[in-house]
């Protein structure tokens, strides 16, 4: 047997493995990382975090992404470039983080890299009629598995793209998994650059095939506020605990032609990205608002508000509000945002928002947790959930 697959088939077959899942988001502020030590697979997966940090990518590095990054017309040999240079970097990220936690590679089992997004291509998106749904994350699994002397899972929404999905969102899998509760209505909700949520009523079981789950893409979290912001504010890149927001006005008429795209009254589940989320969608609402003159602080405001408008129309789409004693568990930048978190609050008055850390999982960490899930699925659960690519560093 070829030693690779015998370490692989030893590592399925471990009590527990130590998994350390990573992400790269639509905000490109870093690399999540998070350091699991997992037990079992599918219903019976017992997880424990034990350590987890985001390495901010520095300012060269974000520079060197932005031109190709969620735009349709870009320099390939860049592209091409930066698949590797982003392995790299993150190895290095890894390395150096092991380090700071004192733990050497050969402790770590398995890698699962979601890798970078550059291009996010939904049929819904594009107006190609002879191609489908794609997506398109950098990152080279080999290089990342090399440097780091780590096995490493790779590339994991394109089995979602092969076999009829999006390519996202994936978090129904893991919060199917970690979230369910017998006795609970739960709603995870993250709002990263975009808000999604996976529905768990409870007692439904933990299957991709239930049907009273929901998981789905609603709309904008942070991505138009962002894009806004670094836009239009000098050396900020976000609006930090929602200050600017809460100095501003809402604009009635701009939320409605913000809300006016189709996207929004497309059925679940959907996925979106900033392809569509950016400077351009702003820009043609402030003109079809006849708001082209608002201050600053209000624009601010009003982008923040549709992310919470959006956000709320969605889960009172798909659960009963008044009756259901609903529990929302957030995670991501968004819950950061003042604003937003107190817009929520006021239009689902009866739906109770709590941090995800209340379920065992820091927020900022939630994502690098669930692709940890995936890839130990992939190596020691059922083969009807079995996402990514395998990378070995021999």
């Amino acid at each position: 047997m070829n030693s690779n697959i015998d370490t692989l088939f030893r590592i399925a077959n471990k009590e527990s493995r130590m998994l350390l899942g990573l992400m790269s988001g639509t905000s490109l502020d870093g690399l999540d990382i998070a350091l699991c030590k997992i037990k079992g697979s599918g219903k019976n997966t017992n997880i424990e975090v034990i350590q987890s940090t985001t390495v901010a990518y520095s300012t060269r590095f974000k520079n060197e992404i932005q031109p190709i990054f969620s735009t349709r017309q870009t320099d390939l040999e860049k592209v091409t470039l930066l698949h590797a240079e982003v392995a790299r970097m993150h190895a290095k990220m890894i390395l150096e983080t092991l380090a700071k936690w004192e733990l050497q590679s050969s402790t770590i089992d398995l890698i699962a890299s979601h890798g970078q997004t550059i291009y996010h291509a939904p049929k819904f998106l594009h107006p190609l009629d002879n191609y489908g749904n794609a997506t398109l994350q950098i990152g080279d699994g080999d290089i990342l598995s090399v440097l780091t002397g780590i096995i490493t899972i790779s590339d994991f929404r394109q089995k979602h793209i092969a076999t009829g999905g999006e390519g996202a969102p994936l978090a129904l899998y893991g919060d199917t998994i970690l979230f369910s509760s017998p006795t609970e209505n739960r709603l995870l909700l993250n709002m990263g650059g975009i808000a999604n949520f996976t529905y768990l009523p409870a007692g439904t079981n933990q299957s991709e095939h239930e049907p009273a789950i929901v998981c789905t893409d609603v709309g904008p979290a942070n991505a138009l506020i962002d894009t806004y912001i670094k836009a239009n504010y000098h050396g900020l890149a976000y609006d930090k605990d929602g200050e600017i927001a809460l100095t501003g006005i809402v604009n009635q008429a701009l939320v409605d032609a913000l809300i006016a795209h189709p996207f929004f009254n497309a059925s679940f589940p959907k996925t979106i990205g900033p392809e569509l989320f950016n400077l351009a969608f702003i820009s043609a609402a402030c003109i079809d608002a006849c708001a082209i003159n608002l201050p600053k602080e209000d624009i601010v405001a009003t982008l923040s508000y549709l992310t919470a408008k959006v956000i709320a129309e969605s889960i009172e789409k798909v659960v009963d509000v008044q009756n259901s004693n609903l529990q929302v568990y957030a995670s991501g930048g968004g819950i950061h945002n003042l604003f937003i978190m107190q817009t929520l609050h006021t239009l689902l008055p009866t739906v109770s928002f709590n941090n995800l850390e209340t379920l065992g999982i820091h927020p900022d960490a939630k994502e690098a947790v669930l692709f940890a899930v995936l890839a130990n699925e992939a190596v020691a659960g059922s083969p009807s959930l079995s996402m990514g690519k395998i990378s070995f560093p021999q």
